[in-house]
């Protein structure tokens, strides 16, 4: 009989895989009681989904961009538990952050090397050279959990050399998809809004360059990755309508793209933006224009 069970396992591995581990509890303090919280909604179909179910339909994706808050530890949490779940379902090709930039490559490198020897580094953010602009607190357990995974840790971004490259020179941008004039045009509003309505408009077409030779740099590096590729990306950056899925049709690749959307209760998103809604409950609203409209002294 016994043995008669493990030849069935072998046949349905689904049926006897690992249980999956529990949710993250909950962290962020706002909208907690928000009728949104937990619901996962594949937004084409308007279907709500249960975790498992999600990942069914995740496994199968070449390319899955995971868009976040930056600040909302719930999104970071949620992240760990998708790429340990997704483990489960398939084997992960590469991961790739938005969070690390080129330069910062072989220093990964040699992390990951020394978690796979038993002798990680004391200070693990010394030894990455992270960047003081993401919050370690934020993703250091991300962080811990990726370096002792075999599969590539790879830079998203662009070096910060790169950026003011591009900002005192933007290059041409190729491609129907992302340079549309639809896309170009939500693109500068949100740099507007983002930047407190107080950009020089011409400043404007620079920091666009930049968002968009991001989200560029951010659809090369997915081409290239091993498959199935996942990256970790803030929101804009991941919307179908906007950010690097445009950029990866232009590049040719429009099968297997898949975007997952983590957001906090009460947010509006669309089929056209992303495939998937993961919300969660809210980190408090901070009015980060609030010194630049106070009057110099």
């Amino acid at each position: 009989m016994r043995a008669l069970l493990l030849s069935l396992c072998i046949l349905s591995l689904t049926a006897c895989e690992m249980a999956l581990a529990p949710l993250p509890a909950w962290q962020s303090p706002e909208k907690r009681n928000h009728p949104d919280v937990g619901q996962i909604i594949e937004l084409r179909s308007g279907a709500h989904l249960s975790a498992s179910q999600l990942l069914e339909r995740l496994q199968s994706a070449r390319w899955l961009l995971v868009g976040e808050q930056h600040d909302n530890p719930d999104h970071h949490a949620l992240q760990v538990w998708l790429l340990e779940a997704l483990k489960q379902k398939r084997p992960q090709g590469s991961l790739l952050l938005e969070m690390l930039t080129p330069s910062q490559e072989g220093r990964v490198r040699e992390v990951q090397l020394a978690f796979a020897k038993g002798v990680p580094p004391d200070n693990l953010p010394a030894a990455l050279g992270w960047q003081k602009g993401w919050d370690w607190a934020q993703y250091g357990p991300l962080m811990n959990y990726a370096l002792k995974q075999s599969y590539a840790l790879l830079p998203a971004n662009l070096d910060r050399q790169e950026m003011l490259a591009i900002h005192q020179k933007p290059p041409v941008l190729v491609g129907a998809h992302s340079t549309a004039a639809s896309v170009q045009s939500s693109l500068s509003a949100q740099i507007r809004e983002g930047h407190c309505n107080l950009l020089p408009d011409e400043q404007l077409p620079s920091m666009l360059a930049v968002q968009q030779q991001r989200d560029r740099r951010m659809a090369e590096r997915l081409q290239v990755a091993p498959q199935p590729a996942l990256l970790l990306a803030g929101a804009y950056h991941v919307r179908r309508d906007l950010g690097v899925p445009l950029h990866l049709a232009d590049l040719g690749k429009t099968e297997g793209v898949v975007v997952l959307m983590l957001a906090e209760a009460g947010s509006s998103l669309s089929a056209t933006e992303a495939d998937f809604v993961w919300f969660t409950p809210a980190q408090p609203e901070q009015d980060h224009c609030a010194r630049l409209r106070q009057p110099s002294r």
